[in-house]
């Protein structure tokens, strides 16, 4: 990775300012100068995605797999060959500029199993039923991500699994077992990411549990690049679809007066 594809990322990230009058057209603004150097950068970011697929893949048996925000398809390299075991693998994103490349990433890599789709998370559908449907850091980026968590659980199967990593903070007052995070870590880093409109939200992970049944759940933290000994947190979950998880709605989710930060 060069420095001068660094500079570029960053300036993306920290000065340029970012344009558009509906959610696609600010991905585009955000991506579109950056779609090239994005993965290099992102993998010293983004971390727990390659653990996140050995879990996947130890707890599936291949079938359909759907991934929401997949950007420049570069997540379908952690599965290696096993990516082979797929019947159908969809990199679904709003941003052209991204799939772009996960489009040359496919060819490239001879992957004839796998398919881009130009589509809104919130409102995607397959014509079939997937047996698993991922997130990775895409979900901070979605305005309602109410209602793409609500579409990847209409998209599954009975008994798929949703598998999410992403950037979060806790609650004022987090749930028992899960981690509490400081004032600093709860204000500061959603400021600094909010500046490229990524969103990280005390509500997602709770959501999360509420809508799945929870099978794997990794809280953790990660280095950021050119900041040091600063650590942004982040989370792995893996969820099942079940008949019988709780499927409340969104008013009764919504954190109460002593849970806001």
């Amino acid at each position: 990775m060069s420095l001068l594809s660094d500079l570029k990322v960053l300036y993306h990230l920290v000065l340029k300012p970012v344009r558009g009058d509906s959610h696609a057209d600010r991905l585009e603004s955000f991506y579109s100068g950056q779609a090239h150097a994005y993965d290099d950068f992102r993998k010293r970011l983004l971390q727990g995605r390659q653990e996140l697929w050995s879990q996947l893949i130890a707890a599936s048996d291949g079938g359909v797999w759907v991934d929401i925000g997949g950007g420049t398809g570069s997540n379908l390299e952690y599965f290696g060959d096993d990516l082979a075991r797929w019947d159908k693998v969809y990199v679904v994103d709003l941003s052209k500029s991204l799939l772009e490349v996960a489009a040359e990433r496919a060819q490239r890599n001879g992957w004839t199993n796998v398919e881009t789709i130009h589509a809104d998370a919130t409102k995607f559908q397959l014509d079939r039923p997937a047996d698993v449907v991922t997130f990775s850091y895409s979900l901070t980026m979605i305005p309602d991500w109410f209602a793409a968590i609500d579409a990847a659980q209409r998209t599954l199967r009975d008994d798929g699994l949703l598998g999410v990593v992403d950037f979060f903070v806790s609650r004022k007052y987090a749930a028992d077992k899960n981690t509490q995070h400081g004032w600093l870590t709860r204000t500061g880093w959603p400021t600094w990411f909010g500046n490229d409109n990524v969103y990280l939200s005390p509500d997602h992970l709770p959501y999360l549990q509420n809508q799945f049944a929870t099978t794997q759940l990794d809280e953790c933290r990660a280095k950021v690049p050119y900041i040091p000994l600063a650590r942004v947190p982040y989370y792995r979950f893996i969820g099942q679809k079940t008949k019988t998880a709780n499927q409340n709605s969104r008013a009764e989710l919504a954190p109460s007066e002593s849970s806001a930060s």
